[in-house]
């Protein structure tokens, strides 16, 4: 383990917010106790930079348990990752999975859940940019012929989370009048009027 840099913080924050940018909103608050921590987990690829088709393993853990989400901070399980960066004709491709179950609160319905959630990750490792302004959030720096872990796989769990926390992709939410979860059933509240049939309804009570 080992303290961060000042450049290397400074481009991990600005991959971030350059990502954020990119959907249009900073879709979560993001605990800066996290991001901002200063650990380092380094995979060391100089045994492959010069040799096409080798290969380096790799299996670690994040702990973002105090990362937030909205008013959530459902990562309270490690993140277990396992990948490998593979040298494809030069070009130093990443690939993993990242694994651990969500303990969160449903944005749509408000139940407590839990929920497992596996991420895709596959990145493009390089030594230098030649401009960073048109790298995209996918690209990520060598540091001294290493690669940062922690921000890339910190950076890809992020990014592929979902813009509302679910208990389920199907969730009906609760009732907007009488405040039932729509899950276990329907709620009594008569369905709402057509407002433009209600000059018709008027005629016919008053005939």
């Amino acid at each position: 383990m080992r303290q961060k840099n000042t450049k290397v913080k400074r481009f991990f924050w600005e991959k971030c917010k350059k990502a954020f940018d990119k959907q249009g909103i900073n879709r979560y608050n993001i605990s800066c106790t996290t991001m901002k921590q200063g650990i380092i987990m380094l995979l060391r690829l100089s045994k492959i930079m010069d040799t096409p088709d080798s290969v380096v393993p790799f299996e670690t853990a994040l702990d973002l348990h105090d990362m937030q989400f909205g008013s959530n901070c459902p990562v309270t399980e490690p993140v277990a990752a396992k990948g490998l960066v593979k040298n494809t004709a030069g070009v130093l491709l990443l690939e993993a999975e990242l694994k651990t179950v969500l303990h969160g609160i449903c944005d749509r319905c408000a139940s407590p859940f839990e929920r497992e959630v596996v991420v895709p990750v596959r990145a493009v490792l390089t030594a230098q940019l030649q401009n960073e302004d048109e790298a995209d959030e996918w690209t990520f720096l060598l540091q001294d012929d290493a690669a940062d872990l922690d921000e890339i796989l910190t950076t890809a769990f992020v990014l592929n989370m979902d813009s509302k926390l679910l208990c389920k992709p199907s969730c009906k939410g609760l009732c907007c009048r009488c405040g039932k979860n729509l899950n276990d059933g329907p709620c009594s509240c008569r369905p709402e009027a057509d407002p433009r049939l209600a000059v018709l309804g008027q005629l016919l009570k008053d005939k």
